[in-house]
């Protein structure tokens, strides 16, 4: 099981370029697309998903030539888009069978387990009869997960799925994300490093609209380890360090500001070694494109 993109780009009407001879070859399991916002990972994925078509470039999966034939991919795709509407007046419930039915599970009985158990499956199952409107982001978030699981698909793609959940919320979600890789593949697309760091075992960073990095996150991170260093500094000597040493981050931390930088020694006495995060490794590819 394998979904293979092949030198896509796009540029909209308006003149922008979103991608920029995009390749990547992506097995089953969990996979992390990692960008700031316009980066051009919801774009990638509309056009995976055949919303859109690309400019130039072609997408397999399983044989299926996806830009010729997007009605075989749309059979066995799941998709849960950033902007995820909800018909307010209807019940969990109601809507599920709705799509189900539209998915092609035209048999009832099949339709009611099917529905019943994906409810159970995102922890929905006991307020199932209520409205829509009525239910939080996070549960919102949950049903989107749940019509993407119809049909058992084999491609899932979420696109930026745990923005604006509360911390409870995001870790139900990163539970329920973390069994789909299992039998599929999933494409996680965020521009939040924990959701890859925590759920992923490949990934890849795109930033104006190019591939910049590929591999895994724990590999990703060791090869810059041993190269950082941080030190708190008051706000006002930020512009000096950063004419001085290759500043990749700061942050603030209890009341002060913590900058890291990237050397291939110490840089001086009050330094401190880092330990790599991938949210390091992040910011050492921002910095340099």
């Amino acid at each position: 099981m394998k979904l293979q993109i092949y030198n896509l780009s796009k540029t909209y009407s308006n003149g922008v370029q979103a991608l920029k001879n995009v390749s990547l070859t992506i097995e089953k399991g969990m996979f992390g697309l990692l960008g700031q916002n316009g980066a051009g990972k919801s774009t990638l994925m509309r056009t995976i998903a055949t919303l859109q078509d690309p400019d130039t470039g072609d997408i397999e999966f399983n044989g299926i030539n996806v830009l010729k034939k997007p009605e075989d991919l749309r059979k066995t795709l799941g998709y849960l888009p950033q902007e995820f509407g909800v018909y307010p007046n209807v019940t969990a419930e109601e809507l599920l069978h709705h799509i189900a039915d539209m998915k092609g599970i035209v048999h009832k009985g099949e339709r009611k387990d099917s529905v019943e158990a994906l409810l159970q499956k995102v922890n929905l199952y006991d307020v199932r009869k209520k409205k829509l409107d009525g239910y939080s982001g996070g549960m919102k978030q949950r049903f989107g997960i749940a019509q993407a699981l119809l049909g058992n698909p084999q491609l899932i793609i979420v696109d930026e799925p745990t923005a604006g959940l509360d911390p409870m919320e995001r870790n139900r979600f990163y539970n329920l994300l973390s069994e789909l890789g299992e039998n599929s593949v999933v494409i996680l697309s965020t521009h939040i490093v924990e959701d890859v760091s925590t759920l992923c075992t490949d990934m890849a960073i795109i930033g104006n609209g190019k591939v910049m990095l590929t591999g895994k996150p724990n590999e990703i991170e060791e090869a810059i380890r041993g190269k950082l260093y941080e030190v708190p500094i008051r706000k006002e000597e930020l512009h000096e360090y950063q004419e001085k040493y290759k500043v990749i981050s700061q942050r603030f931390f209890a009341g002060r500001l913590m900058i890291t930088v990237m050397a291939d020694e110490l840089p001086s006495g009050e330094f401190d070694v880092k330990v790599p995060s991938l949210e390091d490794a992040y910011f050492k590819i921002l910095s340099e494109n």
